[in-house]
């Protein structure tokens, strides 16, 4: 059976305008040709493309082509084929896209992204979605639950776009479009022959026939549209090794059900878990904790008493030369409907955003079904800890893995 992320062939990248707020950066160059770790975030796009099956690529371009034409090539360098479409660099994105589709250069259906924005997406689930709702176009919308930027959508459960908002002036908005967009290529029929926005004219038209859908991320997303968010996107894409790590079963042992490490006494260590930790660290690992505490919310411990534990943890950690990064805890019981708690995802986009991480590359290793989805939902490869697959193998088994990614 066909996957159905294999049905889209084709991704267009947009990366024709001036790039204003990029000045004086951009006086000379093209917005995405600026770099980071030695390589433009372009190619970051690229790349990311790439990992989504997608081998064949069309970059609009306008504003100096030739400083990226001269760059990717063909793309073969990255095992992909690039096109390009040369428009002068004051054509709208409209007019771009209809040059592309005039010079027959549009598949049916294509992915469609802005040459700015950059996010660890969840391919399969775009375009699993995309069909499910019969749209015509489903792109991805930022849940901009911490003000990281402004709101320009109204979003259903459903998915469905209720409202699309270029100014970003009307009320209720809570989410925003960052592109990662399938598109059926028959919207361009929608599009006039003059110069306009793509989105400015076919989105509102498409909210209308309810035929635009949203795939919602919390994963923040990344950017180069300006200098405000240069110093965010160089701490995301600099080097890091990251493991999450459940508390109770995975390092120490687990009380029984019912019952919460209440004191430091009570936390003892499982066999070579301080041992695992020490490997990780001792290879360039940065480790987080992520554990649900509702014993605070049910009265059997305060967080003053968890801080003392885990300054306990901390303690015999440094022992063996090892310690614990960062630390996230729920305090909440299990019926408060918080969006922190596991099997929710809360806490790793909590420490997401705070430590400019890419979940995607990220571990998560725990003994329990909720470490697991909780995880899982954040886009992290995730390993059981049990019994007959302790820490410590978990450790090896990704070191090993590390060797074999070099």
């Amino acid at each position: 059976m066909l996957n159905l992320e294999e049905k889209i062939e084709q991704a267009v990248i947009l990366a024709g305008g001036y790039g204003t707020r990029l000045k004086p950066f951009t006086d000379t160059n093209p917005k995405p040709m600026y770099q980071f770790e030695d390589k433009p975030f372009l190619e970051y796009l690229i790349e990311q493309v790439k990992s989504f099956g997608i081998e064949n690529i069309l970059l609009l371009l306008g504003y100096l082509p030739e400083k990226i034409m001269d760059y990717f090539g063909d793309g073969s360098k990255w095992g992909v084929h690039i096109k390009y479409a040369v428009t002068p660099a004051e054509y709208e994105t409209g007019l771009r896209l209809k040059k592309a589709e005039t010079e027959g250069l549009l598949a049916d259906e294509f992915l469609f992204m802005y040459c700015d924005n950059y996010c660890p997406i969840d391919f399969r689930r775009l375009c699993r979605e995309y069909y499910a709702n019969e749209a015509l176009i489903q792109f991805t919308a930022y849940h901009n639950l911490d003000g990281y930027t402004k709101n320009n959508l109204r979003i259903a459960e459903s998915g469905l776009v209720e409202v699309y908002d270029k100014k970003r002036l009307k009320s209720n908005l809570q989410g925003v479009d960052i592109g990662y967009a399938i598109v059926n290529r028959k919207v361009l029929e929608l599009m006039p022959e003059e110069n306009e926005n793509f989105e400015k004219i076919v989105y509102p038209q498409l909210v209308a026939q309810q035929k635009m859908f949203a795939t919602v991320t919390e994963h923040r997303y990344y950017s180069v549209g300006s200098w405000e968010r240069i110093e965010l996107t160089k701490a995301f894409f600099a080097p890091k090794k990251v493991i999450f790590l459940d508390r109770d079963g995975t390092m120490n042992v687990r009380p029984s059900q019912a019952c919460y490490i209440e004191r430091p006494e009570d936390f003892v260590w499982l066999p070579e878990a301080r041992q695992a930790i020490k490997e990780l660290k001792d290879n360039g690992y940065q480790i987080v904790l992520i554990s649900n505490q509702p014993g605070i919310a049910r009265g059997r411990l305060t967080e003053e008493t968890l801080a003392q534990i885990h300054a306990k943890m901390q303690q015999d950690l440094a022992e063996v030369g090892a310690s614990i990064d960062y630390i996230y805890y729920c305090p909440h019981d299990w019926d408060e409907g918080c969006r922190c708690r596991k099997p929710k995802p809360g806490m790793f986009y909590q420490a997401q955003k705070e430590l400019s991480l890419d979940l995607t590359k990220c571990w998560m290793l725990g003994d329990d079904e909720r470490d697991m989805h909780a995880g899982g939902d954040a886009g992290c490869r995730c390993m059981y800890i049990t019994e007959q697959h302790p820490l410590i193998e978990a450790v090896h088994t990704i070191l090993k893995l590390d060797e074999v990614e070099k």
